[in-house]
C-alpha cells in the first residue's frame, strides 16, 4: 500500500499486476490502455474510515445508468462522491460484473502456480483484491462490487450478461478527479465474462496529478440533482474535518 503524497506520479500496472495506494482529495487519476482489449478492476475506500466505501447500488439508481461514463460520480454508502469521471474516451465502464475469480481463469487458461510459474502466474481479480486489502487491515468482508475500468458488458435477448470485445481500443483513457481522500486498489486482470482465447495482456498505465478543485456548475456536479446533493454532503464532510 502506496501513499500518494506528491503532485505527481505515473506507474505502470503490468498483466497480472495489484496495486493500492491512499491518493488525496483534489487529484486527477488519469488510466491509459497501452493496448486494445484493456480491463482493470478497481475498488475506492474513504480512507480516514474504510467502512464507507464505493456503492455500486447507489452510483446506479441515483443517476439512473448501469455503467459509469464522462459526468458520473462514484458515489459511497454514505451518500458522498469518492470520485468523479471528468474525461473519458471509452464512454462505458461495467459496473455489474464483478472481479475474476481463480476458478475462473484456471478454467478459461489453465491452471498455473508461484511454485511452478512464479511471476508468470495468471492472476484473478479477487485474489489481487485480498492481498491488496489486507495491506491496511482489511479482508474478505470488504469486497464490494467493483469497478471495470475500459470493459462493457451488456444484456442478450435471453437476459444472459455477454462482455463486449475490442470495446477498448489502444490508448483509450479515463480521467477520476478525487472528491474525498480516497484508498484505491486495483488489479490488472481480466474481466470476468471476457472469454479471450489467450489470457488477456494489455499494461495500464496511472498517472496522478494535481486538479482544480470542483465547483458548484461543474459537469458532473449538476448532472442530476441526486449529484447535486452527494456534492454537498461532500463538501459538508470535507469541510467539517478540515476546520
Amino acid at each position: 500500500m502506496h501513499v500518494v503524497s506528491s503532485s505527481s506520479l505515473t506507474l505502470t500496472l503490468v498483466p497480472g499486476a495489484k496495486w493500492s495506494g491512499i491518493i488525496g482529495k483534489d487529484k486527477e487519476l488519469i488510466f491509459t490502455a497501452t493496448e486494445s482489449g484493456a480491463n482493470l478492476s478497481m475498488l475506492l475506500y474513504q480512507a480516514n474510515d474504510p467502512a464507507e466505501r464505493y456503492s455500486m447500488s447507489d452510483s446506479l439508481k441515483a443517476q439512473y445508468t448501469a455503467y459509469l461514463s464522462q459526468g458520473r460520480v462514484l458515489m459511497s454508502d454514505n451518500g458522498r462522491v469518492l470520485a468523479a469521471i471528468t474525461e473519458d474516451s471509452v464512454g462505458w465502464h461495467d459496473t455489474i460484473c464483478g472481479c475474476s475469480a481463480a476458478a475462473e481463469i484456471e478454467e478459461a487458461y489453465g491452471r498455473t502456480s508461484y511454485q511452478e510459474h512464479r511471476n508468470n502466474r495468471l492472476m484473478n481479480g479477487r485474489d489481487n483484491f485480498l492481498v491488496e486489502l489486507s495491506k491496511s487491515g482489511l479482508g474478505p468482508r470488504d469486497l464490494v462490487p467493483n469497478v471495470n475500468l475500459f470493459s462493457k458488458a451488456v444484456c442478450d435477448e435471453a437476459g444472459t450478461l455477454q462482455h463486449v470485445p475490442d470495446h477498448c481500443a489502444a490508448g483509450a483513457t479515463v480521467t477520476l478527479r478525487t472528491e474525498m481522500d480516497i484508498l484505491l486498489v486495483l488489479s490488472n486482470t481480466p474481466h470476468p465474462l471476457d472469454r479471450s482465447a489467450s489470457y488477456p495482456s494489455v499494461p495500464i498505465t496511472l498517472e496522478v496529478r494535481d486538479a482544480e478543485r470542483t465547483k458548484v456548475g461543474d459537469t458532473w456536479v449538476e448532472k442530476r440533482p441526486e449529484n447535486r446533493r452527494a456534492y454537498e454532503n461532500t463538501w459538508l464532510y470535507n469541510r467539517l474535518k478540515s476546520s
